[in-house]
């Protein structure tokens, strides 16, 4: 375990967690995927109002507490790295601005570039 941020653990390399929590996250955000949550609410509901033995009741409870848990945490990985690519570019782009306006060197104008769909490399 890490307390590293997700952008920075790895370098340049893709990791293969962000890759899945990528992926992740682009099944989680499409509308065959809400269709399927709504069902299992529904499914849910169905269950509670047949009555099962409380063990079933409880099961899909912790099923479904689960899930929630393991999407929760794939989620919030592709969060951060986002979020960190977008900072990134941010500080590069005013990097290059206040370049511009005092006419230095050209550091901030290729730390622009590096950042540049820096998101898709972590």
């Amino acid at each position: 375990m890490t307390t590293d941020h997700p952008a920075e653990r790895d370098g340049a390399k893709h990791h293969w967690f962000a890759t899945f929590s990528d992926r992740a996250s682009n099944v989680t955000s499409s509308p065959p995927f809400y269709v399927l949550c709504v069902l299992l609410v529904l499914g849910t509901i169905v269950l509670h109002l047949a009555h099962p033995p409380l063990s079933w009741l409880i099961f899909a409870g912790d099923l479904m507490t689960s899930v929630n848990l393991l999407l929760l945490a794939l989620l919030k990985n592709t969060e951060r790295r986002d979020a960190h690519a977008v900072q990134r570019k941010l500080d590069a782009i005013a990097a290059a601005l206040l370049e511009q306006r005092e006419g230095a060197s050209h550091e901030a104008a290729d730390e622009l570039r590096r950042a540049i769909r820096m998101e898709e490399r972590t």
